[in-house]
């Protein structure tokens, strides 16, 4: 490509002469540029739906510092992704158009400070390296960088209330880097795994079933919330803070997704020719359809399954069912197949989440939901659409890394699923060890009875009187003493 030289620009006190690229800057490229930005958009979009859906589900005496500790570890995974992640994940297109030195050269690239992570795109000649599209290559940078926090703020819905924050947030730091190694071997076309047939659009392993692995392992490490289960001397049962909240939160992350979905795939010539990530033949309205109906399957059955059992977590657990249950396929399935594999979700879900209750597991969605309903919907793809190709890179005739060389089938599917989960165990598994015998893992039953806000941040909530207490005149038109000394004594122990 030649270049446009542009003699007069300002460095240093000095004139110099800079070339410019004008096909990494062009209408076409900017148009892409904003598509993928919108994606970082719903990306905190889910983020601040997952924070309400905490906020909702907490006791009133752990709701900051629940979302804050939720929010630092965001930060801390988004960080580290920025750092190596992005690194890590493009190892696998460095690796098929043969760059040399391909592992250590994506590292040079793309760390925090890495040439093609620091440099303007219209300085950059695309047919040099790696450097072609550059301004969506940085701007993917911060969508994935989402996906990393997202992950850690996953991962907390498992220890809530009771885990210590540094081991929380040293947690945080490891999971960004394990999650960064199992997106490039699950998430994209030429990685080792999605290259040879495993398939998964939206990243349900290596965000969701990942997540979900070290949140449960967390969980049996850590115990049960006091109350939860049987009353406890000094808070009585557990109480929720605001369940209306969780239910908002539930709206905000599924108005949050669908432009997620535009930042799944890659546009190409002819115009905005969509391909998944994947590279398998899709189209941007099947996707969206598709996500719409996985959460309108789950929400219909999730209603019956709550009705049917008059227990209201169904009609929450039902649509995020759905969803998880489609995202490894939004780009191939057909709308109709769609709606049917997400009918049965909830019903995953329930098995799971009955199980637990019956065991007094304290996890109630990372099981149910990450695990249960994400491996159903990573398994029954490989069934329904066995033989679909995909794989390799678009334009790309011949060799290894030829335009869908691969198919899906259900032995690459079960295949990743089982790399994914002993991944987070050994993760969990390692990270728990050393922080039992070191710094611990969970806080003390003190702390846990005061509540995080008052230990950690010395925050006092204004606590309502609970309807325990009755009071009663003495005759005279005033409370008698006793309903008032225990209607104090509930303001002061709140449960």
């Amino acid at each position: 490509m030649t270049p446009t030289a542009i003699p007069t620009l300002w460095a240093g006190g000095q004139l110099f002469t800079q070339q410019t690229y004008p096909d990494q800057v062009t209408t076409n490229s900017l148009v892409q540029n904003v598509l993928y930005a919108s994606g970082t958009v719903g990306a905190i979009f889910i983020v601040v739906g997952l924070l309400l859906v905490s906020l909702g589900g907490v006791r009133r005496a752990n709701a900051f510092d629940a979302v804050i500790q939720k929010l630092l570890g965001f930060f801390i995974g988004f960080a580290v992704y920025f750092l190596i992640g992005f690194a890590i994940w493009n190892w696998q297109y460095y690796v098929a158009f043969e760059v040399a030195n391909p592992y250590w050269q994506s590292i040079a690239d793309w760390w925090l400070g890495g040439a093609l992570a620091n440099e303007t795109a219209q300085n950059v000649d695309p047919a040099a390296g790696m450097g072609a599209a550059l301004n969506n290559q940085q701007i993917f940078i911060f969508f994935l960088a989402c996906f990393a926090g997202i992950i850690n703020v996953l991962i907390h819905f498992g220890c809530e209330e009771r885990i210590k924050p540094s081991a929380y947030y040293i947690i945080s730091v490891f999971t960004a880097i394990t999650s960064s190694v199992l997106s490039w071997l699950t998430w994209g076309s030429t990685g080792p795994l999605t290259n040879l047939g495993y398939h998964d659009f939206f990243g349900s392993a290596f965000v969701y079933v990942f997540a979900g692995v070290v949140g449960v392992y967390l969980t049996r490490r850590v115990g049960q919330r006091i109350g939860m289960y049987r009353p406890h001397p000094r808070i009585g049962e557990y109480r929720n803070y605001n369940l209306g909240l969780a239910a908002v939160g539930l709206v905000v992350i599924f108005g949050g997704l669908p432009l997620v979905i535009l930042s799944c795939g890659f546009f190409f010539d002819p115009e905005a020719l969509f391909v998944s990530v994947t590279m398998a033949d899709s189209s941007v309205g099947i996707a969206f359809n598709n996500f719409a109906l996985s959460w309108a399957g789950g929400a219909i059955t999730g209603l019956l399954i709550a009705y049917r059992t008059k227990n209201y977590i169904y009609t929450l657990l039902g649509p995020l069912a759905g969803y998880l249950s489609g995202a490894p396929a939004f780009d191939i399935y057909k709308p109709w197949q769609m709606f049917l594999v997400a009918l049965f979700a909830p019903v995953v879900a329930y098995l799971i989440y009955e199980w637990t209750q019956r065991h007094e597991h304290d996890e109630h969605k990372l099981g149910p939901l990450l695990i249960g309903s994400s491996a159903y919907g990573i398994i029954i793809v490989g069934l329904i659409q066995w033989g679909t190709p995909h794989g390799g890179y678009f334009g790309v005739e011949s060799g290894t890394y030829a335009f869908q060389n691969a198919e899906v089938n259900v032995g690459w599917q079960l295949l990743g699923l089982a790399v994914t989960v002993a991944l987070g165990l050994v993760t969990a598994a390692v990270l728990s060890f050393i922080l039992e015998r070191t710094s611990g893992l969970r806080v003390t039953e003190e702390v846990e009875v005061t509540g995080f806000d008052k230990h950690y941040w010395d925050v006092v909530h204004d606590i309502e009187p609970q309807p325990t207490a009755t009071l009663t005149a003495d005759g005279d038109g005033r409370p008698s003493s006793r309903a008032i000394k225990e209607t104090v004594d509930d303001i002061a122990e709140p449960r």
